[in-house]
């Protein structure tokens, strides 16, 4: 065997045994070595290393080692699902920020279908929702750059960049007839977990935008204000809107779900060994004491949002309404290597507490909702009534004085149903469900 091979096959054979050294010790650190690996494939060593000998000798341009093997690495990764990928120090460090809420780039998440990078959700407040992109769409050129044939590793660097920085994004969506540019600006992307208000007296409205570290905290708090906010009413109801919410963390998911659910299992992990299978019980504390409470999804909530809308469902807390979410049922592990990169690898699936797993499938709402706008016009027919004949008898009361608005109260915000038709559905299923508890 040449001198260089051999030196290839012992550079190949430490490179596969630190990465098989490293699963053990981070994720598998009870199992044996045969129960965690049965043995190196050396045939396909000797294919890897040829192949690697033959791009360093042959190909048009000259490529460091370095190089070509992080490349092997991705690809072992990137083969085996979409969300399983090596993370170099950058993207690590990126990843770590990020779920702290701070990151830099266009603001959305995505996954690959059929060769292009499909947007599984928008962020909100990001450059990207503010340009109009959507779930569902696909990105089928970067700049001037064909998506197809690259991996999403290589497609979301495309998309990184400095604060200030464009990026002309060739979009495909469903519905139109042909791809259509969308031009971004880059941002800092800095995410707020948790939006609250009051939509009504009694009824409170929470936005989770994305689970983070400090959702669970964060919910409580919001919760805690709008209870302030509705001493004299009570708080009668309360919409948890997921629309467009990625996931994040599992801890949050279960913290999110913990805050309205008072015993039982909220979601179970199982993965191939028996140290990567786990419940979550709820504890005995509902923040909102058995209040009504919907919570809305659409095509956009993936993940931590399914963990918590199924649980929520399944133990019959809440109504969930919209449409048929994501299907993203599985759980990846951070797994650090000894030089500052990571492997970012799916372990385990996760099931609701009926035993459901939504992998490729997704929370069915329990009430469906349709993707329409609705515009309010004012005025039109009219149906004639009693007080409007002349001549009328009175009904014996006084009658109401009306007190003169002001200029600022003239100024009609735009009706609910017009600017969230399914916020406004919820709403009015929340009031229909507090009068079935009186």
């Amino acid at each position: 065997m040449p001198v260089n091979v051999r030196n290839l096959l012992i550079l190949m054979f430490g490179l596969f045994l630190g990465v098989i050294l490293a699963l053990g010790q981070s994720v598998f650190a009870e199992k044996t070595a045969s129960q965690a690996y049965d043995g190196i494939p050396l045939e396909d060593i000797r294919t890897l290393s040829e192949v690697f000998g033959k791009i360093k000798e042959n190909y048009v341009e000259k490529i460091d080692d370095k190089t070509l093997l992080t490349n092997a690495i991705r690809g072992m990764l990137s083969g085996l699902d979409p969300h399983s990928s090596f993370l170099d120090i950058e993207e690590f460090k990126e990843l770590t920020v990020g779920t702290r809420g701070e990151f830099g780039g266009l603001g959305i998440v995505v996954g690959m279908e059929n060769g292009f990078v499909k947007v599984i959700s928008p962020i909100d407040d990001t450059p990207a929702q503010r340009a109009g992109i959507k779930a569902g769409d696909l990105i089928i050129r970067l700049d001037e750059k064909p998506v197809k044939g690259m991996v999403l590793d290589e497609a979301v660097k495309l998309m990184r960049g400095k604060p200030g920085e464009a990026i002309d994004l060739l979009i495909s969506r469903e519905g139109v007839d042909k791809p259509f540019k969308v031009h971004v600006v880059r941002d800092k992307i800095r995410v707020k977990s948790v939006k609250y208000r009051v939509l009504e007296p009694g009824y409170g409205y929470v936005r989770i935008t994305q689970f983070q570290q400090r959702t669970g905290e964060d919910l409580n708090k919001a919760i805690d204000d709008i209870k302030k906010k509705n001493k004299k009413t009570g708080l009668k109801g309360l919409v948890l809107d997921l629309r467009n919410n990625p996931g994040g963390l599992l801890d949050a998911a279960v913290s999110v779900s913990d805050a309205f659910l008072t015993e039982g299992i909220i979601v179970s992990v199982r993965g191939r060994h028996l140290d990567s299978q786990h419940s979550f019980q709820a504890t005995p504390i509902d923040q909102i004491n058995g209040a009504p409470l919907v919570v809305l999804v659409n095509g956009g909530s993936a993940s931590a949002s399914e963990i918590v809308s199924g649980a929520l469902q399944d133990h019959k807390r809440a109504v969930i309404m919209g449409q048929q979410t994501f299907g993203k049922g599985s759980v990846q592990s951070i797994v650090k290597l000894g030089n500052n990169t990571a492997l970012k690898m799916t372990t385990a699936r996760y099931y609701t507490p009926n035993d459901r797993t939504i992998q490729a499938e997704g929370i069915t709402p329990d009430i469906k909702l349709r993707n329409i706008t609705v515009d309010i016009k004012e005025g039109g027919n009219q149906y004639i009534k009693e007080a409007d004949l002349k001549g009328h008898l009175e009904n014996g009361k006084k009658p109401k004085v009306t007190k003169k608005k002001n200029n600022k109260e003239n100024k009609k915000e735009k009706p609910l149903a017009s600017t969230d038709y399914p916020l406004y559905e919820a709403l009015n299923l929340l009031k229909g469900l507090t009068l079935l508890r009186k």
